[in-house]
């Protein structure tokens, strides 16, 4: 017994000698907003990772991060080691090591000390992988650009090209990479596997200014001995059908690829098989046509089994022609790859009154259909993809224009073979099916719905107490993933899915809710930067190929937009607060003050931008293209343009301030775009507002944006906020606004005091009304208020899209004030929680995995109480604002908020009880109003 307790005090003395760790874990490491990305061009990387662990008020006060070239961090293979660094900062930290070489990877880990200065444990390591950073060593291993041999200008979708290339392997392999990329589409194969799970790669650019490239990791596909890579080459978005009337080869007239592998082996030797004379085409393939309009043909009898492995013996194959093409706009991919992220069963299989077979997949999708199938060689089963039904049931395809979103397989007689297309993708819910073998009739089991979308992590939750809000939350979401196909488009089906900016601009905050898109609007919004023209002016798509494209509305492509065009200062200020980043606004902000100083010239020293508004407050009311317009919901187009002109100043402004804090040089121009926003507002005031208080054309977007963006004298605020309820009022709780207006309606109503306002249009179920499509059976967002009339007729068919994503912007007031998850600093630094509950709902709740961790806002009325539930993420603190409640009646975890030491309250006066939290979870409970 003794020896026992000897032994015991003796432990105790070692555990008490060494020093206790710290309470913080770093995990979820991300090297520029992904997670171990390969092919990195940022030659000094940024690092980020998140902290974790038991309790409340966790804190990091330092970190340390070791980079190496080994996961091991060992001897030499230390690249660099930051020391112990006395900050809180997690997010966006940038690499201060040695210059990084092409191809180079690079392991990291971090550790942090707690508040109390206590040390903790390194992290698993992360790894990122540098891309090809210079266009000599594209040119390594004498790879150059080729193409097919018979590859020319074509009026209309053709035969996809084939392409291979056998190489030897006689070397023990460390690692292999394959860098490519095309002017088109491209899917590599490599002995007879796919490469990579990406699709519609390289991703659409600004082409001539920024194509991407993708890099796999290909060491497990490669074999000792024979080996062979393929690639199917198509036309996609650089030669295929895009924008109308059926413009083709927008970007150029010939397809081509550019491809390489690098192999290191244990040795230390490379060997390179890049795209050079050595590989051989063909275009007697099955795909026999593809576009991303008009879907795909694939004849399964023309198949080549094995065309991409070491045994199969090519025949009438070609060679190739190597093409002088430039590599000097070769860019890592930035944005995350779209890829296959969903798949659906259909709900039923039927039979339409004219005995048209339909699918119904219950979910107005984007992607395509996979089939399972057996018959005969020679039979084609054509598949036609529709949004809707018509009032009678029928297959509606009006609305679809000129897109076919048509695919035709003809089976090869193997026995029961699989299909999916590669290289189109359509928008739909419902699906005409001709042509299925009469053998094997058709049922559910036969088909499968393949969702598609850029592979945005998910970070957002959201549901109430009401099924409709629910669902309309659903539909939004649905809408994001439809429309964030690599660009973020207008919509997924007709012959248009281009990358407005003005849809982007409305919803770019909604957006950051659901997904995490630091990535992509990183790359697109550098894409907008890249298309802008010299003078400024911001196109109203990008990529701008209204400007390459024939257009039935001349000078579109050079033109700029109130509200589209200020998507060059809105989504890269949202972006910054969102997520942190600082040098989206350095990269930016010559953008974002060429496009300011654009307008200015247009305004001239008169300050109203006349004509500035070509799409006004679309889609409510639009004379010019609006066919069936809304009188009473005009908004006077140079207001609008006006009003933008002032908030895009203002951002400048703001965005200058911030730079300026470690930059001089921004420092004049915080004060130059200041006075100019001071001199607008003064001009908006004498021209469009009167001292009562009313706002040019009366209307509610009149009014909501000279709420929001501050336009108004202080004496006029008010007056003009009982002008709009009044409006809203008079037409029994309905709204009257279009693109423009709409995101800010709720916020305006909620900011000036009238929450409740902003829930009758919320909860309103009659058109116009975020609700009524989902009362008339929405699976996502409609472009337009009435798609489909009460009497199940349909607006106007040449502009009604069924998956838009601009009306979805309520989402944020949804979460910021029927939840309460706000912004108190950039990243989520500062958490504000400040629901603003109603009567109406019973309960309502949200999450969002901020760039620091997962904040969570849920209040919930029952038996006579309010109760808040509360997450704050280790390392932030949050301002918690709880709606009518009074220190004495409150309880935190069931104790009395006085004696609760973790709330320090702020403030008890006026309708909100005010205190400041770290981090934990909180449960908080008073009488409820």
């Amino acid at each position: 017994m003794n020896h026992f307790i000897s032994l015991l005090l003796l432990g105790l003395a070692v555990a008490l000698s060494q020093p206790a760790l710290a309470q913080l874990t770093p995990n979820n490491l991300r090297c520029e907003h992904r997670t171990d990305p390969l092919g990195v061009d940022e030659t000094k990387p940024r690092l980020s990772w998140q902290v974790t662990g038991a309790g409340r008020n966790l804190r990091q006060s330092a970190y340390q991060i070791e980079a190496a070239t080994n996961s091991a961090f060992s001897g030499k293979s230390r690249l660099w080691e930051s020391g112990r660094v006395a900050t809180d900062n997690t997010v966006l930290i940038s690499y201060a090591g040695p210059a990084l070489t092409s191809g180079q990877r690079v392991y990291w880990r971090v550790r942090t000390w707690d508040g109390a200065g206590k040390e903790g444990l390194w992290s698993q390591p992360a790894f990122w992988e540098m891309g090809l950073l210079t266009p000599a060593d594209w040119q390594a291993g004498n790879t150059r650009w080729i193409s097919v041999l018979a590859d020319t200008v074509r009026k209309k979708a053709g035969p996809v090209a084939q392409l291979r290339r056998a190489f030897l392997v006689n070397k023990k392999i460390a690692s292999a990479r394959v860098y490519a990329t095309a002017r088109g589409l491209y899917e590599l194969q490599l002995n007879g596997r796919r490469v990579g799970e990406d699709f519609l790669t390289p991703g659409w650019t600004s082409y001539e200014k920024r194509l991407q490239y993708q890099v796999y990791d290909v060491t497990g596909q490669l074999q000792n001995g024979a080996n062979v890579i393929g690639a199917s080459l198509t036309d996609g978005w650089y030669r295929g059908n895009l924008v109308w009337e059926g413009q083709r080869n927008i970007y150029g007239q010939r397809t081509a690829l550019l491809a390489q592998i690098r192999i290191r082996f244990t040795d230390g030797t490379e060997q390179i098989i890049g795209t050079d004379d050595a590989w051989t085409s063909s275009l007697d393939g099955p795909i026999r046509g593809s576009e991303i309009y008009n879907g795909e043909t694939y004849d399964a009898r023309k198949e080549q089994v094995g065309w991409s492995t070491a045994s199969f013996k090519p025949a009438n194959w070609q060679s190739v022609q190597v093409l002088d093409l430039p590599l000097t706009n070769l860019i890592a991919t930035v944005s995350q790859p779209v890829r296959q992220m969903e798949e659906i069963k259909p709900i039923r299989v039927f039979k339409t009154p004219s005995g048209t077979q339909v699918v119904d997949m219950g979910q107005n999708m984007t992607g395509w259909l996979r089939l399972r199938v057996n018959g005969p060689a020679g039979q084609t089963i054509r598949i036609r993809h529709a949004e809707v039904l018509d009032k009678k049931g029928e297959f509606y395809t009006e609305n679809l224009r000129a897109a076919k979103q048509l695919l035709e397989y003809t089976l090869g007689g193997k026995g029961e073979t699989t299909f999916e297309p590669s290289f189109t993708f359509m928008g739909f819910r419902y699906v005409a099916i001709e042509g299925w073998p009469a053998e094997t009739p058709l049922d559910a089991a036969h088909l499968t719905g393949v969702v598609i979308y850029t592979a945005m992590p998910p970070t957002g939750t959201f549901v109430c107490s009401n099924t409709l809000v629910n669902q309309l939350q659903h539909n939004i979401e649905w809408g994001q993933k439809g429309n964030f196909v690599d660009v973020p488009t207008d919509c997924p089906q007709r012959d248009e899915r281009l990358g407005w900016t003005g849809d982007a601009q409305a919803f770019c905050r909604t957006a950051g809710y659901n997904r995490d898109v630091a990535a992509l609007f990183t790359r697109w919004l550098r894409d907008v930067a890249a298309d802008q023209s010299p003078d400024g002016a911001v196109p109203f798509v990008v990529p701008n190929v209204l400007q390459k494209a024939n257009s039935e509305l001349p000078g579109w492509g050079i033109a700029t937009s109130a509200g589209w065009g200020d998507v060059a200062t809105i989504a890269p200020y949202t972006m910054y607060q969102l997520y942190g980043d600082q040098r989206i606004l350095e990269r930016q902000y010559a953008s974002m003050k060429a496009y300011v100083d654009h307008i200015h010239k247009k305004a001239g020293e008169n300050l109203v931008w006349k004509g500035g508004s070509v799409f006004g407050d679309w889609l409510f009311y639009h004379p010019a293209v609006n066919s069936h317009p809304e009188p009473d919901g005009y908004t006077n187009p140079d207001m609008i343009a006006t009003a933008f002109f002032a908030y895009s100043t203002d951002l400048v402004r703001r965005t200058a301030e911030i730079l300026g804090k470690t930059n001089p040089k921004y420092k004049a121009d915080a004060r130059q775009y200041a006075d100019l926003h001071e001199k607008i507002k003064a001009r908006f005031i004498d021209e469009y507002v009167t001292p009562a208080g009313r706002v040019s054309s009366d209307s509610q977007t009149a009014y909501v944006l000279a709420l929001e963006f501050n336009l108004l004298p202080e004496n006029a605020r008010q007056k003009a906020v009982d002008h709009l309820i009044a409006d809203i009022k008079s037409r029994k709780n309905h709204l009257s606004t279009g693109f423009l207006g709409t995101p800010y309606l709720c916020h305006v109503l909620s900011e000036n005091g009238h929450p409740e306002v902003g829930y009758d249009l919320l909860l309103q179920e009659s058109y116009p009304s975020w609700l009524y499509p989902v009362k008339m059976g929405a699976t996502t967002i409609w472009e337009r208020w009435d798609g489909i009339k009460p009497d199940s007729t349909f607006q106007d068919a040449g502009m009604n899209s069924f998956n838009h994503y601009a009306y979805g912007a309520i989402g944020d007031w949804m979460y910021r004030v029927v939840a309460g998850i706000e912004i108190g600093a950039p990243g989520y630094k500062q958490v504000l929680i400040q629901p603003q509950p109603t009567s109406r709902l019973t309960f309502a709740k949200a999450s969002l995995k901020s760039p620091h961790g997962l904040i969570e806002s849920g209040w919930e009325r029952a038996n006579g109480q309010m109760r808040l539930h509360v997450v704050v993420p280790p390392n932030t603190t949050a301002l918690i604002k709880l709606p009518n409640a009074t220190a004495a009646q409150t309880t935190e975890s069931k104790r009395p908020l006085a004696q609760v030491t973790d709330c320090k309250i702020m403030s008890s006066a006026g309708p909100n009880l005010t205190v400041e939290v770290g981090s934990g979870t909180y449960e908080f409970a008073y009488p409820a109003q």
